[in-house]
């Protein structure tokens, strides 16, 4: 009768998911935000790895310098070909800690937090499929992509998919540190900041599920 025994997760899994019994805010104002990136070593979610996970979280409008993480991995999977984007060597003086310290340390960060990237399909998965390799469940928070929400706005409808840098450039958004986790993590908080800014001017009642809606399922590649 093993086979009916209640599977039994770390301690660090046991209080990830004990932030969800928490009754959330119902205000988007009051809703903890936490705007996320990760550097990989490729775009194949399977074979590639995380190499660095970039956060800063953002409550009523506002950037929260202090509340943010910035984690470097130690990679056993290494790709050269991609070291000219993210410029994160397989050596060098940056601090690195193992996938698995890094993934607690951004499960403790960001708790029941909203989540939100841009193609976040993308990180999401790369964040699940770490979570897989610890024999893990899924990420349980909701999130949002900043590029479903810049299609709420309807200003272009000439193509489904904009990238970081053609919002970045139409927001006037200085892309400083583009192409490092924490970077694009905070350019992408600037974004979001705006893009909220923009639905509010339309009138549009910002609530949590509206924000969410989609066509795209978020996280399942």
């Amino acid at each position: 009768m093993s086979w009916f025994r209640k599977k039994v997760y770390p301690p660090f899994w046991e209080s990830y998911t004990q932030c969800f019994k928490e009754k959330p805010n119902a205000e988007v104002e009051n809703i903890r935000f936490v705007v996320f990136d990760t550097e990989t070593t490729g775009l194949d979610i399977k074979k590639d790895r995380i190499l660095s996970i970039g956060t800063i979280a953002v409550i009523s409008n506002t950037l929260k310098v202090s509340d943010n993480l910035e984690c470097y991995i130690k990679q056993d999977l290494y790709n050269i070909e991609t070291v000219k984007i993210h410029g994160i060597l397989k050596e060098g003086t940056i601090n690195k800690i193992t996938e698995k310290e890094a993934i607690i340390q951004f499960l403790e960060h960001i708790k029941n937090a909203v989540l939100v990237a841009h193609h976040a399909a993308f990180d999401v998965a790369m964040i699940n499929q770490a979570l897989k390799r610890l024999h893990l469940p899924k990420l349980k928070n909701k999130v949002l992509d900043t590029g479903h929400l810049f299609q709420k706005l309807k200003l272009d409808t000439s193509k489904k998919h904009f990238s970081l840098d053609q919002l970045t450039l139409l927001f006037n958004i200085p892309q400083h540190d583009r192409h490092t986790a924490s970077g694009d993590a905070f350019i992408t908080a600037l974004l979001f900041v705006k893009l909220l800014g923009v639905l509010k001017k339309k009138n549009t009642v910002l609530s949590l599920a509206y924000l969410q809606r989609s066509n795209e399922r978020i996280g399942h590649l």
